[in-house]
């Protein structure tokens, strides 16, 4: 069995890119500026930070141990025959992503080798169809395809793929009414509707979709509480809710979104600790500071929620003797944890870190890299 490249962490983490009186809507504007972008950009925006407005963190400075887990991503990689590795094979390409983009977040690439990444990233695509397993010899999926094409984004190296050949094989899974399925077997999912429009336009080849019916089918996925479920009828989740509201953000489709009653819902999902969960009645988890921020951001409503201390629930959830981030803080850690504590904190501009676009979740400098330079 091929044990390549690899990330992820010392607990199996929860997957959901294998994968969840109101305020009025006249309130402060957001901490960070949309800028327009060319007609290709199939967004309309981007985001940049706009620090002389962004909100003080107290205590905030020298909290977040870069260069611990800096240096626990990189051990990770290292350790291929323990139980946990060993139960996460399936998953070592979605580690690839959440490990390096972590690494690039807190300026820490310079450890990395490009060239063996991509040699093993490139060892993990079906020749045939065109998409890409979870690891090597393993079944193509859309999950799996986006995490390589980030991780080449990432890198710059979208020119080792060719890119008709994999959008070919995105497209190809796009049902007729308009929701995509994961893989050959046909598991439909908004995850996977988020997936494939976000892979086809880092590629600029969301014209080999019918952009229209897609973005339908996520509209009839809403509910009532203003959040988006799986599938129509699905329950609201955070996690979901992200899939959808950033697939419509990348298609310009977030005026089908009732931004006040989704952001009071998004904002709801904030906890006594700080934290946030992923609908009522759960326990926070670190991983939401992604989903409902992101959310929010897209929305124009993170204002709407207490950064101060969502930004020390997560840093309460470090392991400073060995570096990482867990869901909750005193457990585990792993690298998926990592990934989505180390982005919510870039996403509230913490300072030190390049900040991320939360509709296609890479580095902003990679994303204009991409759709703003010829």
């Amino acid at each position: 069995m091929s044990r390549g490249f690899h990330f992820y962490g010392s607990s199996p983490p929860l997957l959901f890119l294998l994968l969840f009186g109101v305020p009025s809507s006249d309130s402060p504007p957001l901490h960070l500026r949309l800028r327009s972008g060319p007609s290709h950009s199939p967004s309309g925006f981007l985001f940049t930070p706009d620090y002389e407005s962004s909100p003080s963190f107290p205590d905030r400075m020298g909290d977040l141990a870069v260069e611990k887990h800096a240096e626990y991503i990189l051990s990770v990689e290292k350790r291929k025959d323990d139980f946990e590795s060993l139960v996460m094979e399936h998953l070592r390409l979605n580690g690839a992503y959440w490990g390096l983009t972590t690494l690039d977040i807190m300026h820490k690439m310079g450890s990395v080798n490009p060239d063996e990444v991509v040699a093993w990233i490139l060892s993990c695509q079906d020749k045939e169809s065109g998409g890409f397993g979870g690891n090597v010899g393993h079944d193509p999926h859309v999950l799996y395809t986006l995490s390589a094409v980030q991780v080449l984004a990432l890198l710059d190296r979208l020119d080792a793929i060719d890119v008709n050949k994999v959008s070919d094989y995105v497209a190809g899974l796009q049902n007729e009414d308009g929701s995509f399925a994961g893989d050959i077997w046909g598991e439909v999912d908004t995850r996977f509707s988020y997936v494939a429009i976000c892979c086809l336009s880092l590629l600029h080849r969301l014209n080999k979709i019918n952009v229209e019916k897609a973005v339908d089918y996520i509209v009839s996925c809403k509910n009532l509480d203003g959040g988006f479920g799986s599938i129509p009828g699905g329950e609201s989740h955070a996690g979901q809710i992200f899939c959808c509201i950033g697939a419509l953000a990348i298609t310009g489709s977030l005026h089908h979104v009732d931004r006040d009653l989704l952001g009071w819902w998004l904002c709801e999902r904030q906890c006594k600790d700080g934290g946030l969960n992923g609908r009522p009645e759960k326990l926070t988890d670190v991983c939401y500071s992604w989903w409902v921020l992101s959310s929010l951001i897209m929305i124009d409503r993170v204002h709407w929620i207490d950064k101060n201390k969502l930004s020390k629930f997560i840093l309460n959830c470090q392991d400073l003797e060995k570096g990482g981030i867990s869901d909750r803080p005193d457990n585990a850690v792993d690298v998926f944890h990592t990934y989505f504590g180390v982005a919510g904190l870039s996403l509230m501009e913490y300072p030190g870190l390049k900040p991320i676009d939360p509709a296609y979740a890479l580095p902003v400098d990679v994303v204009n890299r991409i759709f703003f330079q010829k």
